[in-house]
């Protein structure tokens, strides 16, 4: 097992309410571990509790209650400057009237490290983010992905244990924060430091995290790899926020197993349950991502073995390039979207506004949710 390089233990932070307003709950009663050479993402919605757990983690803000370790070590009350991390910002704030390499040292020299060392450890920090050529110029002369990595060298510099970023590439445009999440992806796996990244962009987490924290009302959700999440989520929050998820509400009437039946205005529905708690006899919801959803006409021979039928009509049909999507109304009264892949020109006229039409999906691609 690899070692827990940082460590949450029942963290309560609490901010005071205004003009006598109860206290504010930032974050509830969060525990985490996250390894060694990890990419761990907390991932959310703006105002769920990531970012001030991260700022708890780099020393800027103070828990209530609870514990932080940090290779194995309290940090509680350490101050941020004396432990074993360093954090990248959204606001790269790179002193304008300094050059790139001076930014880079900058942290070195206040620490009173020798000149040619500072120089020689900053020059390599530069390596690592494969920018050397441009030691010598201005931040106003960098491309916005390239003051990211600089920003990223300036941190590496000290030699951190961990590397925390609140959201730093929140700031780019979409081609330049994609690429960029490739970059950092690629840094952080050459360079084997345990990487905190905080974003509200599921994409973002999906596309560079080795595990994914999903957050919400301060709390910890769901922890898991993005395949994990994406695939199994435990919630209705975790389903709806990762992808796009169909929601039919109906009644869970048997169970056996890890298998339910849900009850629905269009029949009876088996599913995988998400959970263990939930109780026949109560209000629960059936989920479906829209790409697990085949589409076929009422006179099509072919069908899916084993697989879940309703019928209904195409209500609207989106062609939106790779796939069509199609708004689906059941005739129990349920609203679907299904995406089918454009396979070809011709795959995206296949269905009409007003057709009826069944759809199907495999048991194992629903889910039972508590409502």
């Amino acid at each position: 097992m690899t070692e827990i390089k940082v460590e949450l233990n029942d963290i309560i932070k609490e901010f005071p309410g205004r003009g006598g307003d109860a206290a504010v709950r930032a974050v509830d009663n969060i525990s985490l571990k996250i390894y060694g050479g990890e990419f761990f993402a907390m991932l959310g919605p703006s105002g769920c509790g990531k970012t001030t757990t991260l700022r708890m983690i780099a020393g800027f803000e103070r828990p209530n209650s609870g514990t932080i370790r940090i290779d194995g070590q309290p940090v509680q009350d350490v101050p941020p400057h004396h432990r074993p991390v360093n954090t990248v910002f959204q606001d790269y704030a790179l002193f304008p009237h300094m050059t790139v390499l001076q930014n880079v040292a900058f942290g070195l020299k206040m620490a009173n490290v020798p000149r040619k060392e500072a120089h020689h450890r900053a020059m390599e920090a530069l390596e690592m983010v494969r920018l050397p050529n441009i030691a010598r110029r201005k931040p106003r002369e960098l491309s916005g992905g390239q003051q990211q990595r600089v920003a990223v060298a300036r941190a590496l510099v000290n030699q951190p244990s961990v590397l925390l970023l609140d959201e730093p590439l929140g700031a780019l445009d979409l081609k330049l924060r994609r690429d960029m999440q490739y970059e950092l992806k690629s840094m952080q796996a050459d360079l084997g430091i345990t990487f905190i990244y905080v974003t509200h962009d599921q994409e973002e987490a999906m596309t560079m995290a080795n595990r994914i924290a999903v957050m919400d009302g301060g709390r910890v959700l769901q922890v898991g790899r993005p395949a994990e999440i994406y695939e199994t989520p435990r919630t209705r929050f975790v389903a709806d926020f990762i992808g796009e998820t169909n929601f039919i509400t109906g009644t869970l009437t048997a169970r056996q197993g890890n298998t339910g039946t849900i009850t629905l205005a269009d029949g009876d529905v088996q599913a995988t349950l998400a959970t263990d708690d939930l109780k026949t006899g109560t209000e629960a919801l059936l989920a479906i991502r829209p790409e697990r959803i085949a589409l076929r006409g009422l006179d099509a021979a072919d069908t899916l073995p084993d697989a879940t039928q309703l019928e209904g009509q195409i209500e609207q049909a989106y062609y939106i390039g790779t796939d069509t999507r199609y708004i689906v109304k059941t005739y129990g009264g349920a609203t679907l979207t299904v995406r089918v892949q454009n396979t070809d020109y011709q795959h995206a006229l296949t269905f009409k506004t007003g057709q009826p039409v069944r759809v199907l999906w495999q048991r194992e691609n629903a889910r039972i949710l508590r409502q």
